[in-house]
Parts: C-alpha cells; sequence; structure tokens
C-alpha cells in the first residue's frame, strides 16, 4: 500500500507540474500570438496532431543538425583542400618556370659563348691557313680611296 501511494503522489505532482507548464505556455504572448493564427487554432483543436508535429521536431533537431553540421564541415575542409591544393598547383608551377628559365639562361649562355668562339676563332683560321685570302681583303680595303682618285 505504502508503494501505490508513493506512485500516486508522485503521478499527483508530475500532473500539477504538466498543468503549471501548460498554463505558463498559454500565457505567453509569443505563444499566444502563434496560437492565434490559422495553423495554431488547427493544432488546438487536433492536439493529437501538435503532439505528433511536437514530438517529430523535437526528435529531428539532432539529424538536421548533424546534417548541417557535416554540410559545414564538408565545405570548410572543400574550401581548406582547395586553398592547399591551389597553392600546391601554384608552387608547381613555380617551380616548373624557374626551371625552364634557369634552363633558356643556361641555353643562352651556351649558345653565346659558342657563337663568341666562333667569331674568333674563324677569323684567326683565316688569316692563319689562308693569308692571301686575308690580305686580299686588306688591300681591297686599303684600295677604294685610290681608286676614287
Amino acid at each position: 500500500m505504502q508503494r501505490h501511494s508513493s506512485n500516486s503522489s508522485l503521478t499527483q505532482q508530475l500532473g500539477e507540474r504538466w498543468l503549471t507548464l501548460m498554463n505558463r505556455l498559454q500565457e505567453d504572448p509569443k505563444m499566444a500570438q502563434v496560437m492565434s493564427t490559422k495553423t495554431g487554432q488547427y493544432l488546438r483543436r487536433r492536439p493529437f496532431l501538435a503532439l505528433a508535429l511536437l514530438l517529430f521536431s523535437a526528435m529531428a533537431a539532432l539529424p538536421v543538425g548533424l546534417f548541417l553540421l557535416f554540410a559545414l564541415i564538408t565545405i570548410v575542409m572543400s574550401v581548406v583542400g582547395f586553398v592547399f591544393f591551389e597553392a600546391f598547383l601554384l608552387l608547381v608551377g613555380g617551380m616548373t618556370l624557374l626551371s625552364v628559365l634557369s634552363g633558356i639562361a643556361l641555353f643562352s649562355l651556351v649558345v653565346s659563348i659558342i657563337v663568341t668562339g666562333v667569331f674568333v676563332t674563324i677569323p684567326n683560321l683565316l688569316r692563319n691557313y689562308y693569308p692571301h685570302v686575308t690580305k686580299k681583303k686588306e688591300s681591297e680595303e686599303e684600295t677604294p680611296g685610290l681608286k676614287q682618285q
């Protein structure tokens, strides 16, 4: 018997708390504004549907929140990954450009050394091995002034 009376007093306390909560919600001006709309009046006439909607909203909050958190984290990771990937691509492109420019500089240096060497050695070879060709040119260079007179 003792147990039965403690259960009924507990049930009575829960009922009183429920009624005070309901009274407080009904007296709230924001709740009164919501309940004065057509949707609020419709739900007031159908308490089972209102309870189902309340339970669905409460239970759907966690999965929707988790999904939104997942979407936000995915977007942030995509942006961060894109930035890192873009930086990596710029690094690879910059290193490639640096390598190509270094190769072009080395190639132009080698070609200029070869061309300079050719321009220096060919006249010396011609002077040493074919002196009559170079003397003929020198005499032609000296005589044009004499031929004009």
